[in-house]
């Protein structure tokens, strides 16, 4: 390693001690690079490979985000770790109903972090008005089986504001000092029991919460399909209501994108 700099320590064997009691067969594996922790664990999973998995990566080279963005993680001049957090969590996976789980990981995640954080539906997590954080959630079915892959993104230090739609934040600026393997050891453990407890409960027990972080939740939204209204908060499946002059209207795709009408003039990157 160049230049003498300290190698980065994860918390792999702790987070491994933690969740592996709730998740039998559970391992961690942290990797140098990757194109997307993502994308690796849906190869392994169509590969046959459905054991409950934390994935990292150091850096990612392709990483992604909803409706097939890019998501950025490169380490800016004179940076001495990873300049974001990148991990994706694997497991075999069977709810009742899938809807509501991005946004109740994206609650878990802004949780974890720092009281000021909120959601914007369905799943990115801001910070006065700056995106902090992005979830990716893919499936694929496996034999009888079907296999979740929770992929996560946080801003560690905040990235240049070029291409983007709206400026983004970097968690460094709520806390000095924190590290992506600090942020990870925030998030792991919580996103196990939310996830185990959606699986058995759906969205609702989550609602709550959810609502006292909705960054939408009384802003007039402009949605990507063309609908424009007065955010309502969610209701107990997690579908954005929409108050329009027709009447409330259910937002239920995860494709549907909704910004405040103050941010939608800019193209999403």
């Amino acid at each position: 390693m160049s230049g003498g700099a300290a190698p980065v320590l994860w918390p792999a064997e702790a987070l491994w001690e933690a969740v592996q009691p709730l998740l039998p067969g559970f391992t961690v594996e942290v990797l140098p690079e990757i194109d997307s922790t993502n994308s690796e664990l849906m190869r392994r999973a169509r590969a046959g490979q459905t054991e409950p998995i934390l994935l990292v990566a150091q850096r990612q080279s392709a990483g992604r985000g909803r409706m097939g963005r890019v998501w950025e993680d490169a380490a800016p001049a004179g940076s001495t770790g990873p300049a974001a957090l990148a991990f994706s969590l694997a497991l075999a996976y069977s709810p009742q109903d899938w809807a509501g789980l991005s946004l109740a990981v994206g609650l878990t995640v802004a949780q974890s972090l720092h009281p000021a954080l909120r959601i914007k539906w369905p799943n990115d997590v801001w910070w006065e008005q700056r995106k902090l954080a992005g979830i990716l959630i893919e499936t694929a079915n496996v034999g009888a089986l079907r296999y979740v892959v929770i992929g996560v993104g946080v801003n560690i230090v905040r990235p240049a504001a070029h291409g983007f739609s709206v400026a983004p934040a970097g968690l460094e600026e709520l806390l000095p000092g924190v590290d992506a393997p600090g942020a990870l050891a925030r998030i792991v453990l919580p996103l196990v029991h939310t996830v185990q407890r959606f699986e058995t409960q759906g969205f609702a027990p989550f609602q709550a919460d959810f609502l006292a972080r909705d960054l939408l939740r009384g802003e007039t939204v402009q949605c990507s399909d063309g609908a424009t209204g007065v955010a309502r908060g969610v209701d107990v499946g997690g579908a954005l209501l929409l108050q329009t002059a027709d009447g409330v209207k259910k937002i239920v795709s995860a494709e549907v994108s909704v910004r405040p009408v103050a941010h939608s003039a800019a193209n999403p990157p």
